[in-house]
């Protein structure tokens, strides 16, 4: 479209008018068309018909895909924290049987000690009977043997001292009585 210039090399009002172009109130054009008052109600109506397309889409193609997402997601969520939560009672209970199963062992292996040592205690008994046992035998062989010992002892005591008194006897030149010897001997040895 062609517009009519004046003689100084400018557009005539007139003619930017004709053209569609927004004229302010000096007869210049505007620069930017959205600001011109005389636009508003056809730029209003095309914006309220882009927002309606755009909702129209953002509502039945978009929002319900992201509206199904976050289901998804929520159910997602939702599973793991509930399998997350029987996997916690699990570990809760599996710990419990581990306790539970510890403590039978504690006790079992407190039971096996107790049967062990009362077991060790009853061959320790037997076994210090018998060395008692023996013990007593050996020491009254020994008392015996002492005894017998002793006994021999005495009598070689006895005839060694009625040898030895019968010797200094006739040694000092006297006459020995084998009784008199004898009793005398005895009489000695008994106190």
């Amino acid at each position: 479209m062609a517009t009519e210039t004046t003689a100084a090399g400018h557009v005539s009002p007139e003619s930017l008018e004709a053209a569609g172009i927004c004229i302010d109130a000096h007869g210049g054009a505007i620069g930017m068309p959205q600001l011109c008052f005389d636009w508003f109600p056809n730029q209003i109506f095309w914006l309220v018909v882009t927002l309606v397309v755009i909702f129209l889409i953002l509502s039945r193609v978009a929002l319900p895909r992201i509206a199904g997402i976050l289901a998804e997601r929520q159910g997602t969520i939702t599973a793991d924290i509930a399998a997350a939560e029987d996997l916690k009672a699990k570990a809760v209970e599996a710990e419990e049987a581990y306790n539970r199963a510890l403590a039978e062992a504690r006790t079992e292996a407190q039971r096996i000690a107790g049967e062990a040592r009362a077991e060790i205690q009853a061959e320790l008994d037997k076994a210090i009977a018998r060395a008692d046992a023996e013990i007593a035998a050996k020491s009254a062989e020994s008392e015996k043997a002492i005894a017998e010992i002793r006994a021999s002892a005495l009598d070689s005591i006895e005839a060694v001292a009625t040898d030895t008194a019968d010797a200094i006897v006739t040694a000092l030149g006297g006459k020995s009585d084998a009784k008199a010897i004898s009793g005398a001997v005895s009489d000695r040895m008994k106190g």
